[in-house]
């Protein structure tokens, strides 16, 4: 029998509620506390007269409001959920403790290895999965999440391990162990698949393991139910469009169009018909714009900061009005659209420039969302990087492909200033021209890094004094138009005047060849 007891959350309240079970000598098989002001209490079933003896006396408490019987305990609800829920998982699902030993285990792991789930307690996770340093990993001083492949029972297997934490002292946490999902080569492909399917633009698709990239999700979804602009901030290659297009997936919109204009691309009468459409006298000739054939659903204006004093004055105007004319034409046009746009630029500092319309600013902004590098979302790259070589293996009909541990933390710790669009690019030409199945290092071209000396721009070629005599001829051609004589910039870089007459004769360096 369970009973709840609603009372005041005062010191002392417990103990007295205990003290009439102890008084009637009834056992308590589990007590739960939960806030504010319920008590759970388990006790062994009683006739119908045992409860009206004492039930009255738990009421007559002071502060107690309500004394009723319960169906369950919070604990054995959530033990239930808990437990049905990990066994009709789709794919094989396994618990376990910070040494490494199996706790739970669901029928498809058990299938498996054909052992009873009682039996696969207490034994190492490593007897069964191989390819992965468990116990390294859970003695690492910070354990992050990790998608792997490997081995179980013989067969490849895309592992997701994620660590348990609990709340420790001091808002501290504290390692509980991790819990892994595996899946199966035929579940990816069928996971691909629907990924593919059309009109699943929804944040589903988007990776999100970072607590950065957690945070935005969780920002855009609120902001894509409002139908006000939103302005998509981030580095190239971050996945500003991908972002976009799940706001509109997930808004009153998804129903209708979703409609693209990179305002980088395009010279500007071009992208003016292209967004606003153009009139003709034969209306078979006319044409429509973006915006028109987005009506009811979103326009997304990529690179916005990109965009002409021209086109952002029309722009302002469909903004306020809804309306607008097409190239060449007097007739109005009304249309119902949300716009989000994107940026790589700081808009504010052109709008203090002069260069981007603070109105239009402040209209594009209504909802502002910044998109993290991919430096700056660590723990997202692994999880990224095998999406990407699963899809390059399905593309080229390859299904073995793996990455080698140290190509894994190449991958990890790499700047990646072309973001995700470079991450993607890069181990999609690996795959394709790799010979084995294990992708190396080596495979991989990117330009020279090291975590010692950071980022090079390009592979060096050539001797050390020719790119000594490079950058000096750089820096002469730079400052040669600031001073009106070669003594003044003799003097400013410590030089004599001889010497700076000579490396402007060496480099051909003169009033003719730099504009002054």
């Amino acid at each position: 029998m369970r009973l709840e007891i609603t009372c005041h959350d005062r010191v002392g309240m417990g103990e007295k509620v205990l003290g009439i079970f102890v008084e009637h000598g009834i056992n308590v098989r589990g007590i739960e506390l939960m806030q504010p002001g319920r008590i759970f209490i388990n006790i062994p079933d009683l006739d119908f007269s045992d409860l009206q003896t004492f039930m009255p006396q738990l009421r007559l408490i002071e502060g107690v409001g309500d004394v009723k019987t319960a169906p369950y305990m919070p604990s054995e609800r959530e033990r239930n959920e808990l437990a049905t829920l990990i066994k009709t998982f789709p794919d094989p699902f396994i618990s376990i403790d910070r040494k490494g030993n199996i706790r739970i285990v669901n029928t498809i792991v058990s299938n498996i290895i054909g052992e009873d789930e009682d039996a696969l307690v207490g034994q190492h996770i490593s007897l069964w999965l191989k390819g992965f340093n468990f116990n390294r990993w859970l003695d690492a001083k910070d354990v992050l999440a990790q998608t792997r492949r490997l081995k179980f029972q013989g067969d490849d297997f895309v592992a997701d391990i994620m660590p348990i934490h609990v709340a420790g002292e001091e808002d501290s946490r504290v390692l509980a162990g991790a819990v892994l999902i595996l899946k199966s080569e035929a579940r990816l492909g069928q996971q691909m698949n629907a990924f593919k399917q059309p009109n699943e633009n929804t944040f589903s698709g988007i990776q999100a393991t970072s607590s950065a990239m957690r945070k935005v999700i969780r920002e855009a979804k609120r902001m894509s139910s409002l139908d006000s602009s939103i302005l998509i901030m981030g580095e190239t290659g971050t996945g500003k469009e991908l972002l976009a297009r799940a706001c509109h997936g997930a808004s009153e919109r998804a129903e209708n169009a979703f409609m693209t204009l990179n305002c980088a691309a395009l010279p500007d009468d071009v992208a003016e018909s292209e967004l606003f459409g153009v009139g003709e006298k034969d209306q078979e000739q006319s044409k429509r714009g973006i915006f028109e054939l987005a009506d009811g659903g979103t326009v997304f204006l990529d690179e916005i900061g990109e965009m002409s004093a021209k086109l952002q004055s029309k722009l302002l105007r469909v903004i306020q009005n809804g309306s607008f004319r097409r190239v060449d034409s007097e007739q109005e046009v009304t249309v119902n659209v949300r716009i989000i746009s994107s940026t790589n630029k700081d808009l504010l500092n052109l709008v203090s420039i002069g260069e981007f319309r603070e109105d239009l600013y402040y209209r594009l902004n209504v909802f502002g969302l910044t998109l993290p590098a991919l430096r700056e979302r660590r723990s997202d790259i692994l999880p990224l990087a095998e999406f990407f070589i699963i899809k390059a293996a399905h593309q080229i009909g390859r299904t073995h492909l793996k990455v080698s541990d140290d190509c894994r933390d190449f991958i990890e710790h790499y700047p990646w200033p072309g973001n995700i669009r470079q991450l993607e690019n890069v181990l999609t030409r690996a795959a394709s021209l790799l010979e084995g199945d294990e992708i190396e290092t080596s495979h991989l071209a990117l330009p020279a890094y090291t975590r010692e000396h950071g980022y090079l721009e390009q592979e060096f070629e050539g001797t050390l004094d020719a790119a000594v005599k490079s950058f000096e001829a750089d820096l002469l051609r730079k400052l040669y138009p600031a001073y009106p004589s070669t003594r003044q910039l003799a003097r400013k870089l410590g030089l004599s005047h001889t010497a700076i007459a000579n490396k402007l004769r060496e480099y051909d360096i003169n009033k003719k060849t730099v504009k002054i």
